[in-house]
């Protein structure tokens, strides 16, 4: 507000884009006007797109909780507004980089003589030398000694500029220019991935990258390397050799990794070790402590080696034989000796670190470290035998926090006497489930697969759990896939959720989930004709949302007929009415009195409303979540406190009263309805009787310019842009007037008066008043072309005639004067000329609300 405000002020044209006026030629006043608000639009939309921490809620108000809602919904029409003008605001921003003369901003003293002389055009104030002067170079460049007005933190943004040349670096980036954050990333994309291991063992002289990014490279390759890239594990292995040293170097320990990776020394390994410790060190410059790490590193390499010719390949090293002594390297090879198997058996040798027993422990953790990482089924199967061989003593499936099965699940799979089947089985259900989560299901269905073969064996419940759990995968895996495209699931899969809601086996552990979404997946798929006369019975009294199934597939299907047919349609509102309704309870007070307190979440209905709105954000079929809405709508009206109405598509086929209002509670309803419209919406931003419901709610909270942008949206929607005309069941006379209103409450009164010929029945009386008000918000005279009801002009050439707006009243003849407005046209002419300007006039109105 304030920047536009600046723009009025510093004689911006209104409706004028700024990317079609020359900053050379305006005053110094208006041309930086136009770069502080696009500066400030582009900073607005960078700064959206940090994260924010949220701050900690406190209970929660449902005042509070609109206010805020309210405000998040004014923030992102704001920024949506900005991102949709960014390509210009860019384009100014550049062109201002070519100017090559001094800008001007306004100080108090310009505008209180603006204030003075509001006329002055060629005055003080559009002079070179009114308000601030801010120097082109510092207005193109704020850095260093030329700023005077702004403290730049070079060092974090010396930072920014690394990280975004890493994203996307510059095109005349050379090696020598290139941070070695940048080289590492670039040589990451590309696959170079020498050139990383290059970049690391230079590091390890002057230890510039952080410890964790050169951790971070490293675990990015290990997953590539778990994902089947088995020409990455010599490169994981150099990587972590180089990783190694740098910690020894800083006097850190050795990595459980580089334990793991060195478990098979070959040749090749201790080359590369050797070479990476050479090119390590500068012997020359290295302090005594880095020559002592050094030391220590190698002669510990070297106990942990039992192939002796790889002890001689170190000790016969350059590098071995300059850090160590003489004595010691002598009684280290004497050790080595003594250890190998062709000594004399009477001579105890000397044991090294990985012989003492603690060594089982590291074999334990390097196992359970790839057990956690492995998604392979097979190789999981062979962990744990390995494991439970090591000891007896350990339950494996608690290794990871992050495995978790469902509880119905889970006293079953625990019940398993065998230990490590029960690991087993535990451990493949759950990353199986994981993995449905993060929608990798190639590899969730290897899981399943594995455990399905496995529970076979020995637990029919068990057996059938598993096929539950791949019914719902199959189902995720073809919503996720080429269900998203319209295409059909195949008729088996239909048949196999069939069967899972027939399905009578006592004693089955049931996740209530598969079955919600086996129901939605019916009727996403418009298998009415089964959910209303195919289903069994017993399932109606025994599954809730196959009973709710059932009946928004009968009410599909009743739909076209008369309305004293539609009987399930009552029976759908009563369910979802008591769903609503709120239980009554009396509670004592410590002063002995007797109060009233409603229980929110009651348990009246077939299921609460949390879990009515999870399963109806499940559904995609248009017309099963237009009915939905129009029934949360149709019950958010029946409050008797209600102002505003909301309309929605089939809202008559509900009955228009409830006998226990006070049951109901309306302050959820209204949440709810709110919560549908913004998922329909995410489902089709096009549907235009959710978009009317959108602005409806908008409407009835007094959000005038928000609800003008989706009735706006609306008609859009459904007439190319406006280019045809507005279906008149879209742009009915109630929202008609209720944009009426809306302009009227934003002050924007010619709007008003336009809006009033697109009643059925012009409302003069309405227009005329608006165009009295002389205090109005929008460009009044420049709306003069979209009107087209003669006597509406007219009235305004009489106002301006008596209000000696001589400039006004010309305007107004003109309009007057178009031919195509002549009475004695035919009706056809008439009609094409309304429909022109009805056109022009909302086109107009949406580029100002959108």
């Amino acid at each position: 507000m304030l920047l536009n405000e600046l723009l009025c002020i510093s004689k911006v044209p209104p409706g004028t884009k700024h990317i079609d006026m020359d900053l050379a030629t305006l005053p110094p006043t208006t041309a930086m006007a136009i770069l502080l608000y696009n500066r400030w639009a582009i900073r607005t939309i960078v700064q959206s797109s940090f994260p924010v921490k949220q701050a900690k809620p406190g209970p929660p108000q449902l005042s509070v909780m609109n206010q805020m809602q309210q405000e998040k919904e004014l923030t992102e029409n704001i920024l949506k507004v900005l991102k949709e003008q960014a390509a210009d605001s860019i384009l100014v921003l550049e062109a201002a980089l070519k100017l090559n003369k001094d800008l001007y901003v306004h100080t108090m003293r310009t505008l209180d003589l603006l204030a003075v002389e509001p006329g002055m055009v060629n005055g003080e104030t559009e002079s070179s030398t009114a308000g601030l002067k801010i120097k082109t170079e510092e207005m193109q460049c704020q850095i260093g000694s030329l700023s005077l007005h702004c403290t730049i933190d070079e060092k974090r943004l010396a930072g920014y500029c690394q990280a975004c040349d890493v994203l996307v670096p510059s095109s005349d980036s050379t090696s020598q220019q290139l941070t070695p954050y940048s080289q590492v990333h670039i040589c990451l994309r590309s696959g170079n991935y020498q050139e990383v291991i290059q970049i690391f063992i230079e590091d390890n002289l002057t230890f510039s990258l952080p410890v964790q990014f050169r951790q971070s490279v490293l675990r990015e390759l290990f997953q590539k390397a778990q994902q089947g890239n088995e020409a990455l594990d010599e490169i994981c292995f150099k990587v972590c050799a180089c990783n190694t040293v740098r910690d020894i170097l800083e006097g850190r320990t050795i990595s459980v990794q580089f334990n793991q990776l060195f478990l098979r020394p070959n040749r090749e390994k201790i080359d590369f070790l050797l070479e990476v410790c050479s090119r390590s060190i500068n012997l020359e410059k290295a302090s005594d402590c880095l020559k002592g790490n050094m030391a220590a590193f190698l002669k510990n390499v070297c106990l942990g080696l039992e192939d002796l010719q790889y002890v001689f390949m170190i000790s016969s090293h350059e590098l071995f034989i300059t850090l160590l002594k003489d004595e010691e390297r002598k009684l280290l090879v004497d050790q080595m000796r003594k250890r190998s198997p062709r000594v004399n058996l009477c001579i105890k040798p000397v044991t090294s670190f990985y012989d003492i027993p603690a060594s089982a422990s590291v074999n334990i953790g390097q196992l359970e470290h790839q057990l956690i990482l492995s998604v392979d089924p097979w190789r999981i199967r062979q962990i744990l035998i390995e494991l439970h061989g090591m000891t007896s003593e350990r339950q494996f499936w608690t290794v990871s926090n992050k495995w978790e099965i469902p509880s119905v699940y889970s006293s079953v799979i625990l019940g398993i006497k065998d230990s490590l089947t029960r690991d087993l089985v535990y451990i493949l259900m759950a990353k199986g489930l994981h993995c449905s989560t993060v929608k990798d299901f190639s590899h969730a269905k290897q899981l399943f697969a594995a455990c399905l073969e496995l529970v076979t064996e020995f637990s029919p419940k068990l057996r059938q759990v598993m096929l539950n759990e791949m019914l719902l995968l199959d189902i995720h895996t073809h919503e996720a896939g080429t269900g998203q495209s319209g295409e059909r699931p195949s008729s088996d899969l239909i048949s196999r959720v069939r069967g899972y809601l027939e399905m009578r086996l006592p004693d089955i552990p049931l996740r209530q989930v598969v079955a919600e979404e086996c129901v939605a997946f019916m009727l996403n798929w418009r298998e009415n004709e089964y959910l209303t006369l195919q289903v069994p019975a017993f399932l109606l009294q025994s599954n809730p949302y196959v009973k709710l199934g059932q009946l928004l597939a009968a009410t599909c299907k009743e739909l076209p007929g008369p309305k004293e047919s539609r009987r399930t349609a009552k029976d759908l509102w009563e369910v979802v009415v008591q769903i609503c309704s709120v239980s009554n309870q009396h509670k004592r007070g410590n002063d002995g009195r007797v109060s009233l307190i409603k229980q929110r979440e009651s348990t009246l209905g077939i299921m609460y409303r949390s879990e009515l709105l999870s399963f109806i954000k499940k559904l995609r079929e248009p017309l099963v979540l237009t009915i939905i809405l129009s029934l949360f709508v149709k019950l958010h009206n029946v409050r008797e406190d209600i102002v505003n109405d909301i309309t929605a598509e089939h809202i008559s086929i509900w009955p228009s009263s409830i006998p226990n209002l006070q049951s109901v509670d309306f302050e959820a309803v209204a949440i709810t309805v709110k919560e549908l419209v913004r998922y329909t919406l995410s489902i089709n931003p096009n549907n235009h009787s959710w978009l009317i419901i959108q602005a409806d709610i908008y409407f009835a909270t007094n959000q005038y310019s928000a609800a003008l942008h989706y009735y706006l949206q609306a008609g859009a929607v459904c007439s190319d842009f406006f280019n045809k005309a507005v279906p008149p069941d879209v742009y009915t006379d109630q929202v008609i007037k209720r944009m009426i209103k809306c302009c009227s409450l934003l002050n924007c009164h010619t709007q008003v008066a336009i809006l009033c010929q697109f009643l059925r029945e012009i409302d003069y009386k309405t227009a005329f008043k608006s165009l009295q008000e002389q205090n109005s918000h929008d460009a009044m005279d420049s709306y003069y072309d979209y009107i087209w009801d003669v006597t509406i002009l007219e009235y305004l050439t009489y106002l301006h005639h008596k209000r000696g707006e001589t400039d006004k009243r010309q305007i107004a003849i003109k309009a007057i004067g178009q031919t195509e407005l002549n009475a004695s046209n035919p009706e056809e002419v008439l009609q094409l000329a309304a429909q022109r300007r009805k056109k022009k006039f909302l086109q107009a109105m949406a580029k100002l609300y959108f």
